[in-house]
């Protein structure tokens, strides 16, 4: 397995610290907010990194952090007339909600900054016995300048940081880069005791501090999006090896931006979508779906149109997979071609994921399969044991990708299925009956009401446009 590895600018062979087991950690969301479109790729991406291994047969310690004590939460929660720590709870719950909807299974571990205060304070504590930090006034910042290997993971130059920095000018520190690892308490924010006083964290802090709990040192993946590479990762790396004196991740990946018409999503140009939104139209596998479709480390661009486009897609496999389970096979043995093309298809998917996870490609194979499994079902001679073939191949591709297949999609309040079924049944006796112009009729109205029939050797089947 080869993953492309942020901090050496390579893709890499995959070792992990201990034979058999992945350690990952994923940073989640800012509790202040539903997620949006930008949070979810990589939620959904490193939760199909992890259904791989699984299905690899590694067991997979996988954590992911709700940050739910920051400056937006607590702006939020007075926006809102509620306390911080209820903000977060309240949206950490929305999370789950929408995360389900996507598939996504939950983290070995989902821990929580106010969960985790006395391992973030010994941390800093030991940050400044070393040399790494200092205290001025309550606040307590690390020293860039006290760690040579800073900007080893963005490739980012330090005097060039140094020079070009647009960073919020700040007296209490040696160097406008140097960043806060505790915040002294301001007037009615949640705060913590410290040896400093009263505070709470500062942002990058946290994940060190969680990760290192649950996963120990130099653990074997640190995920997240493009956009924590710097200062947030930069900083996790700088202020983790300070103080442990070890190699922090093993292998960096970060996912590619969503853009908007070729435009970064972000809310200061008001073009990001939350997902909540987004689910009010389209499924959860659908949005998935969509999610996959393109390498990670690429940018996926985003409208209606591309949803519409991966519902179609979806609903080709839907529909094969329903073919399957509708299928009334012949008698006889399993065909070896048909058993060799099927392995030989699932080897290229492997093979996808195994070259730093390419879901594109790997769905690519899928639709491969689906074309050449409808061919054969059109044949009309498979037997039990080729439709074997093909149900378990597809049940591997939904195990890694995260996506039922075969899946008859429908609105709430609009299930008809009784009355097409009674029309397709009508259709079919009128057809024995050789009262073609009618069953034709029923048909063709139909189809402008968005209802397609398809005629296959076990019966006439119907889909939705």
């Amino acid at each position: 397995m080869k993953i492309y590895n942020t901090l050496t600018k390579t893709k890499e062979e995959f070792i992990p610290r201990e034979p058999g087991k992945v350690h990952m950690y994923v940073c989640g969301p800012t509790t202040y907010n539903y997620i949006h479109l930008g949070n979810a790729r990589p939620i959904v991406f490193f939760d199909t990194v992890r259904r791989y291994f699984e299905y690899k047969g590694f067991e997979v310690i996988y954590v992911q952090n709700f940050t739910d004590i920051d400056d937006k939460i607590i702006k939020r929660a007075r926006e809102e007339g509620i306390g911080a720590l209820e903000l977060g709870q309240k949206y950490i719950g929305e999370y789950f909600k929408d995360a389900d909807s996507l598939g996504v299974k939950r983290a070995t571990v989902h821990p929580r900054v106010t969960e985790h205060i006395p391992e973030i304070i010994e941390m800093v504590k030991g940050l400044i016995e070393k040399g790494y930090a200092y205290e001025v006034e309550g606040d307590v910042y690390f020293s860039v300048d006290s760690f040579p290997g800073y900007g080893k993971l963005s490739g980012r130059n330090l005097d060039e940081l140094k020079a070009g920095a647009r960073v919020e000018v700040d007296e209490k520190k040696r160097n406008p880069l140097d960043f806060a690892l505790w915040k002294k308490a301001k007037a009615g924010e949640p705060s913590w005791e410290s040896p400093w006083g009263l505070g709470r964290p500062g942002w990058h802090i946290e994940c060190s501090a969680m990760s290192l709990k649950y996963l120990g040192e130099n653990f074997d993946i640190h995920g997240g999006g493009a956009d924590l590479v710097f200062p947030h990762h930069e900083n996790e790396v700088a202020q983790s090896e300070a103080y442990t004196g070890k190699p922090f991740s093993r292998y960096w990946m970060h996912n590619g931006f969503i853009t908007v018409n070729q435009e970064k999503m972000s809310k200061s140009l008001g073009n990001f979508f939350l997902v909540r939104e987004i689910l009010e139209k389209f499924p959860g596998r659908v949005v998935r779906f969509f999610l996959l479709s393109t390498h990670y480390r690429s940018p996926l661009d985003f409208d209606d149109k591309k949803l519409l486009e991966a519902k179609a897609a979806l609903e080709r496999i839907d529909n094969f997979a329903q073919s399957l389970k509708e299928l009334n096979p012949v008698a006889g043995e399993g065909k070896v071609e048909i058993k060799e093309k099927v392995s030989e298809l699932l080897g290229d998917f492997i093979n996808a994921m195994e070259d730093d996870f390419n879901t594109a490609q790997a769905m690519a194979t899928l639709f491969e399969l689906v074309r050449y499994g409808n061919i054969q079902i059109a044949k009309g001679n498979l037997t039990l044991a080729d439709k074997k073939y093909f149900e378990e191949a597809l049940a591997v591709f939904s195990e890694v990708l995260g996506i039922e297949f075969g899946v008859l999609e429908k609105k709430v309040g609009e299930d008809v299925t009784p009355f097409i079924e009674l029309l397709i049944e009508v259709r079919s006796k009128l057809k024995k009956e050789k009262k073609y112009d009618l069953s034709d009729f029923i048909r063709d109205e139909l189809k402008k009401l968005g209802i397609i029939l398809e005629d296959t050797p076990s019966g006439a089947r119907w889909k939705r446009v």
